[in-house]
């Protein structure tokens, strides 16, 4: 089995969901992908995890999360997790580590990617770095 994260322009549009969902289908379908894990800041993050709630009904098997960067003050999302070892980093690099956080316990990263700055650029060049499967969805 194997496990997927996501990095994706804040200001993407709704029109993505669909080239997401795609993808989402081919990774369970044809790599066994049964681990997801999605942050939760801006649209992209907002647009996979719909896709994720929706495709949890097809395919029960798989399981997702919504990886935070810190303790919410508010209620937490269904099925998140707090990387063990964030309480200790600055609130400034929280995002960041988390990010790496789940590059590092992924096989494949989908990225939507329109420029080549800010971070889910950067975290996408890193992820090529680390080996990890990128897969550009536009």
């Amino acid at each position: 089995m194997s496990s997927c994260t996501f990095f994706g322009h804040r200001d993407c549009p709704a029109s993505i969901k669909s080239s997401i969902r795609s993808e989402i289908i081919s990774l369970i379908e044809n790599q066994n992908a049964d681990r997801f894990y999605v942050g939760n800041h801006g649209f992209f993050d907002a647009h996979v995890l719909s896709v994720l709630k929706e495709l949890s009904n097809l395919y029960p098997h798989i399981q997702y999360a919504v990886v935070l960067n810190r303790m919410p003050d508010t209620q937490l999302f269904h099925a998140s997790i707090l990387p063990e070892g964030i309480e200790l980093v600055h609130p400034r690099f929280s995002i960041s580590w988390r990010n790496r956080w789940m590059i590092d316990h992924s096989d494949f990263v989908v990225a939507y990617i329109t420029r080549s700055f800010g971070g889910a650029y950067q975290f996408t060049e890193l992820a090529k770095r680390k080996q990890k499967k990128v897969i550009y969805i536009k």
